[in-house]
């Protein structure tokens, strides 16, 4: 099967054909680590983490880069409001944005690399730029100069010259064009600065990631992952800055998740409707809050609200329910023909998962082949109390790593916890009531449930002292 993605530069599905055959080489925008990381972020990293699981599912090998912007804007002015440095405050939520991403289940990265770690490798593309008269200095400022690039707007449909025209940019006297957009930053009073060429000061947040991705991801690359609300102006200006300076492509597929909501409303502070992981995780458990932003396509929407999040977590207890009526079933030796067609449910239903997720990682409707096998298995529990052990190892095996794929731990044998006096209570009870119908003298009833406890691993001995009970081993 064809793998197909939506990509963002063509506007079209494309077949997916990574560059060097088996690797894939892909970079993601991490966070700007001002704050703790919101659900929206969240959203981004779990459809990337899902699309990388995915890769490798099929064979590919894939490079990960997902870097940390911890100098920009917004993390001088948060600095100055939490009296931290800059640096203080990016080691805190640097260290928060991780433990929160590994609570959601996201895989690490190869690399994640830090914007002031490479300020070295940015004066130099910034150089690089200016020699090819791409870039220009202005007051201690450096900008790039789109009109000097053709094929600005190619990603966002934002040409420059409409933008010039159209007024849609705040106007800068210093910037040739309001569209320019700045490779370096003059220092200001109290912010943090390095040395360069043009003086001291900062680089601009569009460099530091094309700067990053382009060293460690050697040139062109397949695939840039990110929210929509990153297509323009950083994305379009990554495009921009990285192939003027190389004169080769930057990346060959471009693939952006869509907005989430809260409860109908875009999330924002003033509205009083910012979501951030930890507020989520106190609400629900990283599983369901995992399962509940890849229950919609990544490039359609979708509203966190109590409503969807109870029903992420029902589905995801149906999912769970299924595995652990199936992981207790006694072992069989005997293969029956109901294995057989049970077999052929998963296997018709992991083919259904595969072409979903070939077609642009179509997470729901591959959901819905899991429930298929999660239905096929209670079908089976309709009519069976045994299972023969290859079929069970070979059904909980091909679940498991079908949610593996997208990133769901489901484990059954860890929720349990030691029932031990509760299965022996349970017991008591049974040989009650058997003892009951043995006082009546309806042996057949009593004899009929000797045979169904002995089928569920439960030994009963009879004796003039009363009866005993044991489970096998």
């Amino acid at each position: 099967m064809v793998l197909t993605v939506f990509n963002t530069l063509g506007r079209q599905k494309e077949e997916f054909s990574p560059l060097n055959g088996e690797q894939v080489r892909m970079y993601v925008c991490g966070p700007t680590v001002y704050d703790y990381i919101h659900i929206g972020n969240a959203r981004a990293f779990i459809v990337a983490d899902v699309v990388h699981r995915y890769l490798e599912y099929k064979g590919f090998r894939v490079r990960l880069v997902s870097n940390i912007t911890d100098i920009d804007d917004k993390m001088i002015k948060r600095a100055k409001e939490t009296g931290l440095s800059v640096q203080q405050l990016g080691e805190v939520y640097s260290d928060a944005y991780f433990e929160d991403i590994a609570k959601l289940n996201v895989m690490k990265p190869n690399l994640s690399p830090r914007a002031t770690q490479h300020i070295p490798e940015i004066i130099e593309a910034i150089k690089t730029l200016m020699e090819k008269g791409a870039a220009y200095k202005a007051n201690g400022d450096v900008y790039f100069d789109v009109m000097k690039f053709d094929e600005y707007g190619k990603l966002s449909g934002n040409k420059a010259e409409a933008l010039k025209m159209g007024n849609r940019i705040e106007v800068n006297p210093r910037k040739r064009n309001p569209a320019d957009f700045a490779l370096w930053k003059k220092q200001r009073r109290g912010e943090p600065a390095w040395h360069s060429p043009w003086g001291k000061g900062r680089p601009g947040w569009h460099i530091e990631c094309s700067t990053m991705a382009i060293k460690y991801l050697s040139g062109t690359f397949d695939i840039h992952m990110g929210g929509k609300d990153l297509i323009f102006p950083h994305h379009e200006n990554e495009i921009a800055q990285a192939e003027a300076a190389t004169a080769e492509k930057f990346a060959r597929y471009w693939l952006h998740n869509e907005w989430l909501t809260v409860e109908g409303n875009k999330m924002s502070k003033s509205l009083g409707n910012f979501v951030t992981v930890r507020d989520a995780l106190a609400m629900c458990s990283p599983q369901v809050l995992r399962f509940f932003l890849i229950s919609a396509h990544y490039r359609s929407p979708i509203d966190f609200n109590k409503e969807n999040l109870t029903t992420a977590e029902t589905n995801l207890e149906r999912l769970v329910s299924a595995l652990e009526k199936l992981e207790t079933l006694r072992d069989r030796e005997e293969r029956k023909p109901e294995e057989d067609r049970l077999l052929s449910d998963v296997a018709k239903a992991k083919r259904g998962f595969e072409e979903a997720m070939d077609d642009d990682f179509n997470t729901p409707l591959a959901i819905s082949f899991i429930f298929n096998i999660a239905k096929g298995i209670n079908g089976y529990l309709e009519r069976n109390v045994q299972v023969e052990n290859s079929a069970k190892k070979e059904v909980m095996e091909t679940l498991g790593r079908l949610l593996d794929v997208l990133g769901i731990r489901v484990e059954p044998e860890k929720r349990w916890v030691d029932q031990t006096d509760l299965v022996r209570s349970l017991m008591d009870l049974i040989v009650d009531l058997r003892q009951n119908m043995r006082k009546r003298k309806d042996w057949k009833s009593a004899d009929q449930m000797r045979r169904r406890l002995n089928e569920l691993g439960f030994e009963i001995e009879d004796s003039s002292e009363g009866t005993r009970w044991k489970k096998r081993a």
